[in-house]
């Protein structure tokens, strides 16, 4: 009879735990457009007008096509984020063309279908702040990393590559803090502006993709929540 008081404590507490819940990631919403939302998105134009609209996706429900002839403007939106509770920036987009024959770690190539900033301090669209572009790239193989052609404050990532998944919904997770790290060698402070772009002013070429929703969690997810 001894063990049995001990034995049925230890049974009643895995019964207190299973009924507790489950705690939940930590998420801070950023482009919400399944919900068909465009608040708090602002406009940047370089050169010339990239397209952007809500429209319905069979997929994902609403997200935000972009469409770009020669011509190279962002969306960003201003929000601080702290890596330190929520470093995995979670994404999906689709790209349905590439830009032909271009160097994008040249001026002159420097085009994306699809690309996402993460911006840290010193201004919103780009030149001066920090910022790391996770771009689908037409050329550099998944994985590859390097400098802007145009600003050494900025670095690039190919997350995803080349025509195989073209037409395809991909579901991305970044942990924006270790990215952050490896290339700049220093910790980061406070995400100041999340942007988006698709941009073919320096090619002339046309190029379209689509942005589901985008969010930073504490963890990587590859569905909104």
């Amino acid at each position: 009879m001894s063990g049995a008081a001990p034995g049925r404590a230890l049974a009643a507490g895995i019964a207190l735990l299973c009924s507790l819940p489950l705690q939940a990631a930590e998420t801070i919403g950023v482009g919400q457009f399944s919900a068909g939302v465009l608040e708090h998105w602002e406009s940047e134009i370089f050169s010339g007008t990239t397209e952007y609209q809500l429209e319905s996706d069979p997929e994902q429900g609403a997200v935000l096509r972009a469409n770009s002839q020669a011509s190279a403007s962002g969306l960003f939106r201003k929000i601080e984020v702290d890596l330190n509770s929520t470093p995995w920036l979670n994404w999906s987009w689709k790209v349905d063309s590439l830009i032909q024959g271009a160097d994008e770690r040249t001026r002159s190539g420097d085009d994306y279908p699809a690309r996402i900033y993460v911006v840290f301090s010193g201004g919103v669209f780009f030149w001066k702040a920090r910022a790391l572009n996770y771009v689908w790239s037409s050329s550099q193989p998944t994985g590859s990393e390097w400098p802007n052609a145009y600003t050494g404050n900025a670095r690039m990532i190919a997350v995803e590559s080349g025509e195989a998944q073209l037409g395809t919904w991909r579901y991305e997770a970044r942990d924006v803090r270790a990215d952050y790290r490896r290339l700049f060698g220093a910790e980061p402070g406070p995400v100041a502006a999340v942007a988006l772009m698709t941009d073919t002013d320096n090619t002339g070429q046309f190029a379209s993709a689509a942005y589901g929703d985008i969010w930073f969690g504490s963890a990587a997810a590859t569905v909104a929540p």
